[in-house]
């Protein structure tokens, strides 16, 4: 029997509980998963998630200025002199390249669970792929699923993520999983909701604040289920690589 915890925010994060055999499945729907998700799937070598953006100017100043970008945002707002971390507007520019992310959330979320046995980084996109690669390596590991939430606060979308997650991970009948009340939660938040990822996220608070800036494009892109058939993986370096390019049916 597979346990399967989940944390409503980073702030709940344990570092030193999270690398007691257990697997982490990481989610900042709006949007750094979903930009690392898009941006291995359209070619990036690797994405760099830091928590600042002085950790940003560190990596990139280790590597040629014409091997990287540099994207991020600080409370909702564009760092200076980095990209938009929105996956759309990047994905032309992406190819072969580092992508070096600093995010007020996600990214740290991805950090804070580095202690964890292996780390993976799920979206709405990719929520299929990363359900069926994980059911297949399982052994007697504990799944924690990480809402990255925003600012210490609870985030509608990266719940409703978990609970897409959850439902295709339950979908692999050969397993047989223990949830918590948490996890409970999220599974039946997605299953009773009207399956329009689009409307929710739009009505989300980060939805709303996206909007504002003129990323309707990207919230209606990262609303998509399981178009994109990438499994993110942390490696030690904190490195996020594409373990492996599944096919979604």
């Amino acid at each position: 029997m597979t346990k399967i915890h989940l944390l409503m925010k980073k702030e709940e994060i344990d570092y030193a509980k999270m690398a007691d055999n257990k697997i982490a499945v990481v989610f900042d729907v709006l949007l750094a998963t979903s930009t690392i998700t898009s941006a291995l799937y359209h070619g990036a070598k690797e994405v760099i998630p830091v928590l600042n953006a002085e950790q940003a100017l560190f990596e990139a100043n280790k590597r040629k200025d014409d091997s990287c970008i540099l994207a991020g945002e600080y409370k909702g707002k564009v760092i200076d002199g980095f990209l938009g971390p929105h996956p759309l507007q990047l994905q032309s520019s992406l190819f072969q390249k580092s992508l070096i992310l600093s995010t007020t959330n996600g990214t740290v979320a991805i950090r804070k669970s580095s202690s964890a046995k292996k780390v993976y980084i799920c979206s709405l996109l990719n929520g299929q792929a990363v359900a069926n690669r994980l059911a297949a390596a399982l052994h007697d590991e504990t799944i924690i699923v990480v809402c990255s939430g925003s600012s210490n606060e609870f985030c509608l979308e990266d719940f409703y993520g978990a609970g897409y997650f959850l439902y295709e991970l339950l979908q692999q009948k050969q397993m047989k999983w223990e949830l918590s009340d948490a996890a409970q939660a999220a599974l039946a938040f997605y299953t009773h909701s009207p399956k329009n990822g689009s409307s929710l996220l739009n009505q989300s608070r980060v939805g709303k604040l996206l909007k504002q800036y003129g990323l309707q494009d990207e919230i209606n892109f990262v609303a998509s289920e399981g178009i994109i058939p990438t499994v993110p993986v942390l490696t030690n370096n904190f490195r996020v690589i594409a373990e492996e390019q599944h096919i979604v049916k």
